[in-house]
């Protein structure tokens, strides 16, 4: 992997951790397996992170396809994305982070899984539709071969940190608090709606790019 910019992977790496912002998710999934033992509890952050991985990868290899399928411009996907993301990023900033990335009737559904670690953890709550669109608009724009091989590499070692945090859930959130989470869930807000805004403005100077020619 000669003359590759790591800077990029890192770039698509944060932003992964924005969106799905795995240290806002503590506190529920703490609350989802306070029932089980402590094997059982690493076994659904496995599970989970599993998932994440096999969603985020599909994403990318079949991504293209689909818009190639329904007719859509990378373009006007980026538009669409980065819309997505920025109202997932206010919805953090406000604090109203888990009424945005699950309904009513998805927490109900999960109520009554003994199995969370795919629904709701895995989707809709860490691969959702910001991190699954990210991921096909990233792709989209590195398609090479060695690009595909580092997105797959970037997204297991995302998903590998994912894990890691919570099988050290509680601790975090003891340590943290709930005001400590909700300051970085407000920092991981304002990431994701920087990232938001440099999808919406490469989509938009692609379909128009004569708003953008400063004079």
């Amino acid at each position: 992997m000669f003359g590759v910019d790591f800077t990029v992977y890192l770039q698509f790496f944060v932003g992964l951790f924005a969106i799905v912002n795995p240290v806002g998710i503590m506190p529920v999934f703490v609350s989802l397996t306070s029932h089980l033992s402590p094997e059982e509890r690493i076994k659904t952050a496995s599970t989970a992170n599993i998932a994440v991985a096999v969603i985020l990868i599909t994403s990318l290899f079949a991504g293209q396809l689909l818009l190639d399928m329904f007719s859509i411009s990378l373009d006007s996907f980026r538009i669409a994305g980065g819309l997505l993301l920025m109202t997932i990023a206010f919805s953090m900033m406000n604090g109203q982070l888990g009424e945005q990335k699950q309904n009513k009737q998805e927490k109900a559904e999960s109520v009554s899984k003994e199995q969370v670690g795919v629904v709701p953890l895995a989707m809709p709550l860490m691969a959702g539709p910001g991190a699954i669109s990210s991921t096909i608009v990233f792709g989209s724009n590195h398609s090479g071969a060695v690009d595909y091989l580092a997105i797959t590499i970037t997204v297991l070692i995302f998903s590998f940190c994912c894990w890691a945090l919570f099988r050290s859930a509680p601790l975090i959130v003891r340590v943290l608090g709930q005001t400590g989470i909700n300051v970085v869930t407000r920092i991981m807000g304002l990431v994701l709606g920087a990232l938001g805004i440099e999808f919406i403005a490469g989509g938009i100077g692609a379909l128009f790019p004569g708003l953008l020619i400063v004079h």
